[in-house]
């Protein structure tokens, strides 16, 4: 028996993804067609023995997240619970106080995936290793150059045995070209780590205020106060992978998501991807075209919107060109802009990948490439190349 836990945060976390988060939270928001959280769940799914998947975070259970839960368990066959935090708890906080929910029914182990990730999810692959050589830790790792890997925590690894020997959060100076991909496997003994951090808070001086507990006592790092302590102990080991992965931090890795993931439907999901049929539009490269869109097949292109996110109902008239600044978080592109910054600094608009406010209207003259216009507006128009959502 397993389980799978994804952690969604909260709306105090996904700053950067501002002004997009306002209207749909973050975990909600479509990457190639789809909720983000549901890449996390269909992976989830198509492990043998899956029987639970829960969401822990901080959001409130507002009507759309509760909608989402009730289609994916009807689409999946599989209990999904959202549990809600009564604080931001950190990375590993939820965990453990969640600690009696996700070892109901004894299960042998369960994975542990951050939403802000795009990957294909090799939990199969995950979970053979864990069973070959069961450690309490195992970690999903790929690598990146000298000049990314300061953006990740970082794993210098033993190359034979694959045991995690140091762990670095985010270092000043290059410590390995190993990086976290966010994507864990642990065993049931590794909530004890999480108590002795808990443990450890209460009596850190902070013990008691009024109420008689200290409430940051329940925020527990995963990445500082787990993995760095006890790497070199024989408790983590990491499995590298070299298939898709990249994080959704900002709107503009968003773009950059969708297109990875377009790249695997193929395989993955061809029905997603637009056919190209002789009364339709011309279809070039990997297309998802949302069903609210009306794609007239003769027009011509004079607008023209390139690594743009189109918000809803949003107004682009004729011979318009909106253009943002391409922004690929490739962890092994040294000249790749991490897109960590927020879309305003000391009152200025950054550069940064364009996004359109509300109610947008868009001519029928117009070419989009790898830009995502979002759903739920009347798009009698024209898309050629990359993604209509």
């Amino acid at each position: 028996m397993l389980k799978a836990v994804i952690l969604i945060g909260g709306p105090q976390k996904g700053t950067r993804f501002r002004p997009l988060s306002f209207e749909v939270p973050k975990p909600l928001f479509p990457v190639a067609g789809v909720p983000m959280i549901q890449h996390h769940i269909e992976a989830c799914a198509q492990v043998p023995g899956m029987q639970e998947i829960l969401l822990i975070g901080f959001y409130q259970p507002d009507e759309p997240l509760t909608r989402f839960l009730e289609a994916a368990q009807q689409e999946f066959n599989l209990p999904i619970r959202y549990l809600q935090e009564f604080a931001p708890l950190g990375t590993g906080g939820g965990l453990y106080h969640f600690r009696d929910q996700i070892l109901a029914g004894g299960p042998e182990a369960f994975f542990v995936l951050n939403a802000d990730v795009c990957s294909d999810f090799p939990l199969s692959t995950m979970l053979d290793v864990h069973r070959h050589q069961p450690h309490p830790f195992l970690l999903l790792g790929t690598t990146a150059n000298r000049t990314q890997s300061l953006n990740y925590g970082c794993i210098v690894e033993n190359p034979q045995t694959h045991e995690v020997l140091h762990y670095v959060e985010k270092p000043s100076t290059f410590v390995s070209d190993i990086i976290n991909c966010g994507i864990y496997l642990f065993s049931p003994e590794a909530l004890k780590p999480l108590r002795d951090v808990f443990q450890r808070n209460q009596q850190d001086g902070q013990l008691e205020d009024s109420s008689g507990l200290w409430p940051g006592a329940g925020t527990i790092r995963l990445e500082q106060d787990v993995f760095s302590a006890l790497a070199g102990q024989g408790q983590i080991y990491v499995h590298l992978t070299d298939g898709i992965w990249s994080q959704i931090k900002s709107a503009g890795s968003a773009l950059y998501a969708s297109r990875l993931y377009l790249s695997q439907y193929q395989l993955t999901h061809p029905e997603r991807l637009a056919k190209h049929t002789p009364e339709g539009p011309r279809i070039r490269g990997n297309v998802y075209i949302h069903p609210t869109a009306k794609v007239a097949p003769s027009a011509v292109e004079h607008t023209c919107v390139l690594h743009s996110i189109v918000g809803w109902g949003s107004t682009v008239g004729r011979w318009a060109r909106v253009e943002g600044t391409p922004s690929d978080p490739n962890p092994n592109d040294p000249r790749a802009h991490m897109d960590s910054e927020s879309l305003f600094k000391d009152g200025k608009l950054l550069p940064a990948i364009t996004i359109l406010g509300c109610r947008v209207r868009i001519p029928a003259e117009v070419l989009i490439l790898n830009s995502i216009v979002l759903p739920h507006k009347e798009l009698s128009r024209s898309f050629t190349n990359q993604i209509i959502l």
